[in-house]
């Protein structure tokens, strides 16, 4: 942020008992309430005493000197707070007629939030219109592996009754549709958090084993899968298996005739987040699924180390 100093106007600011002259900003930030903790400056004609820079307390509340009471700036405008802090000094007979201007000089009360699969995460301050794009954006983007939903939580007043509200923003309408209704306006007070995307893992008789993102919806197959793992092994077999644990809990073998969807004989088979794409060898003996978590556990590297030791 650039500064103008202004060489006829000082307005002593009390720094560890010292007055110093203050910046002003070069243009004001935009007008929007006052909050806590926000850095306004006081500015009294003809009345140095009074002119300074005053931080808002954590209460709301803020206090001038000479003056006996404290002035309430938590959730008005600027204007609005000149004529209180006018009003003040007329009725504790400091000033007949005060002329008020107050400037806010930082915003500190307006924080967003953006966190989870982002490049950068950060909390900034809602200094003027920003919307979940201009959000996105400050934190470099998202990272490549985000979910398919952005939260945007923010708090809300009911019949009295005050609540967080979060809303599904769905990445592909916001980024690919440019649907300018999801591109929502924050004022300030909002986290916005990126979950990451579901994992597929991929063990057994492939180039490379591991874990990957799982694309939405039913993007992430049966094939895809192994195209990501670098496809097979030469000693693995055509039928591999899907080890999935239901929303019950119980756990669900699912064989696939690898051969058939390669033949184009069978479709291929989407996979759902968490799933475990497994590829015995040849010879018909595989590991179960209490052996391949255990193995997930120590990492891909472990599964390969124990296939190449059982083949050669």
């Amino acid at each position: 942020m650039k500064f103008l100093t202004i060489s006829l106007l000082w307005l002593p600011l009390s720094v560890c008992g010292q007055i110093r002259p203050v910046e002003l900003p070069l243009s004001n930030l935009p007008i929007q309430p006052i909050g806590a903790n926000d850095l306004v400056i006081v500015s009294v004609y003809d009345s140095p005493e009074f002119t300074r820079t005053v931080r808002v307390g954590a209460d709301g509340y803020m206090r001038l000197p000479m003056m006996e009471a404290r002035i309430k700036a938590l959730g008005i405008m600027p204007a609005e707070l000149e004529s209180a802090i006018a009003g003040a000094l007329m009725e504790e007979g400091l000033i007949v007629d005060p002329s008020v201007t107050v400037t806010v000089a930082e915003y500190n009360s307006h924080p967003i939030s953006v966190m989870g699969a982002v490049r950068k995460p950060l909390t900034f301050q809602a200094a003027g219109p920003v919307t979940l794009l201009d959000a996105l954006a400050r934190a470099e983007g998202l990272a490549p592996e985000a979910g398919a939903e952005i939260l945007v939580t923010r708090q809300s007043s009911v019949a009295g009754v005050s609540g967080a509200l979060t809303e599904r923003i769905p990445v592909k309408s916001l980024m690919e549709a440019a649907d300018s209704e999801l591109n929502v306006k924050l004022v300030g007070g909002e986290e916005i958090r990126v979950p990451e995307a579901g994992r597929v893992f991929v063990l057994g008789n492939v180039r490379k084993p591991g874990s990957f993102v799982a694309q939405p919806g039913s993007d992430t197959t049966v094939l895809k899968a192994l195209a990501m793992a670098e496809g097979l092994l030469p000693y693995a077999a055509k039928r591999v298996y899907i080890y999935r644990r239901e929303a019950s809990g119980s756990k669900n073998e699912i064989p696939i005739e690898l051969g058939k969807i390669v033949d184009r004989k069978a479709p291929d088979v989407p996979l759902l987040a968490n799933d475990v794409l497994y590829v015995p060898t040849a010879t018909g003996t595989r590991a179960g699924l209490a052996a391949l978590e255990k193995l997930l556990l120590f990492g891909s590297g472990a599964m390969s180390a124990m296939i190449y030791a059982g083949v050669h």
